[in-house]
């Protein structure tokens, strides 16, 4: 039998009152995708919004009122979007592709690790925007950006951490699309990989002179070269944010920030600023 494609919400025009003790006041799942991660009704989703400030914070920026949509076509895998007004691509504030699962780790980490298999809530992509603010030449976008932030980045981030400890995970699971997003997520989240760590930490060690931004399209536009004068391409892995103390316990360990560092150590890469001017002026004229 064919899943719901969508579960649209109403408009929320007012925060919803509700007590805190009715939030998530039950872990019994409940059958079937129209309900966020197969349990959550959308009353209870916005009640932790506005729990957790973002309500409040939408409404500072003049981001109201909210519309939302459940797209459960893939379950588990679901798509939560937050649009402003109405459920139109140019009005999203929100964009997250999100579930909750489990995830068998392999490789050299699983050693060292006390269980190979970890449950955690997957984030398989997330967009916060201000669909009320463009870019400009002062301000131009980073790769994969429509609009300008939300400068929301850590209250979003604590609202997947509440998620995360009520379903009982043992962490939230990142899969960064872009440089960029790792180097942002890595004041809180960890690569499983110690390997993965380092590159991402010897990049922005190697060109901390150069701007965060130009950094991250010389990337983007594959104009960071390795040692060897291959093409550094961005390929996304497991980042996580811990909440387990075994997984905790690993990320804090000598053994792991020492292969980190290790890794850190051995790479070396260049930027090659003639592909980065041709490709940026290529870019500005389409």
């Amino acid at each position: 039998m064919k899943k719901p494609n969508t579960r649209k919400s109403v408009l929320f025009q007012e925060p919803i009152s509700i007590n805190e003790e009715d939030i998530f006041s039950t872990l019994v799942e409940k059958k079937g995708t129209s309900l966020f991660l197969g349990k959550y009704s959308m009353r209870e989703v916005f009640a932790v919004l506005k729990k957790r400030n973002f309500v409040k914070d939408a409404k500072k920026r003049k981001l109201w009122p909210l519309d939302s949509n459940l797209d459960s076509s893939e379950y588990p895998l679901q798509r939560f979007q937050i649009f402003l007004k109405n459920e139109k691509p140019e009005s999203v504030v929100v964009d997250v592709k999100i579930k909750d699962g489990a995830l068998r780790i392999s490789g050299e980490s699983s050693s060292e690790l006390p269980s190979q298999e970890y449950n955690f809530l997957h984030l398989e992509w997330l967009t916060l925007q201000n669909p009320l603010k463009s870019f400009s030449p002062e301000r131009s976008p980073l790769p994969g950006q429509n609009h300008p932030g939300l400068n929301l980045g850590k209250k979003v981030l604590d609202v997947f951490i509440y998620l995360a400890r009520i379903t009982r995970n043992d962490g939230l699971l990142a899969y960064p699309a872009y440089y960029h997003n790792a180097l942002l997520f890595s004041r809180y989240f960890h690569f499983i990989n110690p390997k993965k760590q380092g590159e991402i930490q010897a990049i922005r060690k190697e060109f901390h002179e150069v701007a965060f931004k130009d950094l991250a399209w010389i990337i983007h536009l594959n104009c960071l070269r390795r040692e060897n004068g291959e093409i550094y391409e961005w390929e996304a892995e497991e980042q996580i944010h811990p909440l387990s103390k075994g997984l905790r316990n690993y990320f804090d360990s000598k053994k792991y920030k020492e292969k980190v560092k290790e890794a850190q150590r051995r790479l070396n890469f260049s930027i090659d600023w003639d592909c980065y001017k041709k490709k940026l002026k290529e870019q500005s004229s389409i």
